[in-house]
Order: C-alpha cells, then sequence, then structure tokens
C-alpha cells in the first residue's frame, strides 16, 4: 500500500488594493454582478467575471429556482456567457464574490463541485490554466493558480 499526500499553495491578498489593476478591475465586476443574482430562498449571492485572453470579460450571478436541481451557479452562468459569447478564446482568470444576506462570511468560498468541474473542462478544452480569484465580506482575496488544486483527481475527455 502507498500513501500519497496532495497539498497546494495559494496566494492571500489582504485587501483588494493589492492586486494587480487587471485583477482589482475584474475582482470589481464580480462584486458589482452581486446585484444582479437571484437569490431568494438561499440569500447567498454570487458574483462572477471571466477574463479571457484576448482581455474580454463576460460577467454571471448565481439565479435560483423553486425546484433547487434548476438553479445555476453564477460562476457557470459567468463561464457558459463566455464561451458561448467566444467559444474560442481561452479563459485567463475568474473572479467570484460572495454575499449572503443572512450573515457576514468572513473568508472566501471556493467553487462548489459542480463548477469546479466545468471549469476543468474549460482548463482541458483550453490546454490552459485558469486564475481563480475569491472574496467574500472580508478584503482577503485568494489566487488559485488553477483549478487541478481544488480538484487534484478530476474528471476530464482523456478518460473517454
Amino acid at each position: 500500500m502507498k500513501t500519497i499526500s496532495c497539498q497546494f499553495e495559494y496566494k492571500i491578498y489582504e485587501s483588494i488594493e493589492e492586486l494587480s489593476v487587471p485583477d482589482r478591475e475584474l475582482m470589481l465586476m464580480a462584486v458589482e454582478e452581486l446585484k444582479n443574482a437571484y437569490a431568494p430562498y438561499s440569500n447567498f449571492h454570487v458574483g462572477a467575471a471571466v477574463r479571457l485572453n484576448d482581455q474580454s470579460v463576460y460577467i454571471g450571478s448565481n439565479q435560483e429556482n423553486a425546484s433547487y436541481p434548476l438553479c445555476m451557479c453564477g460562476e457557470r452562468v459567468a463561464l457558459y456567457n463566455a464561451a458561448a459569447n467566444k467559444p474560442f478564446v481561452p479563459i485567463e482568470s475568474l473572479a467570484i464574490t460572495i454575499k449572503n444576506l443572512s450573515m457576514i462570511i468572513d473568508k472566501p468560498v471556493s467553487p462548489c463541485g459542480a463548477c469546479r468541474q466545468v471549469i476543468s473542462e474549460y482548463e482541458f478544452r483550453h490546454r490552459q490554466a485558469i486564475r481563480i480569484l475569491l472574496k467574500s465580506d472580508n478584503d482577503e482575496v485568494y489566487v488559485i493558480s488553477s483549478v487541478n488544486d481544488l480538484l487534484p483527481l478530476g474528471f476530464n475527455a482523456s478518460f473517454l
């Protein structure tokens, strides 16, 4: 038997002001997108912004439905928006922020499993890592180099 350990490094910026100008602008677009979230059941709003290699940006927010399985996460809305508009342009970065109207969340929240899988699909499709920036109610921003850090044993088309 073997035991294998899996770990990763990520960056923590104490403030959005520490980010590069392009990253700060992307995160501010995600923050602005929070207002478009439709979350009457959970009160958990997600705003996301995707920057492509050509520097175009696409946004998305979570959209809930009384039939919960039909809800769509903000990350996937932004990713699908980008892919529907520019399917052949690789994704450079994804900024995600959250706001829970019922409580304060003092640390960034990472994407759910379904969103991780979708991000992984786009990394595999374009053969390029997607940087993930995460922010919540506090000022900290986490920057993760690739979804492979969050989904180390991911599934992709190479298995099919």
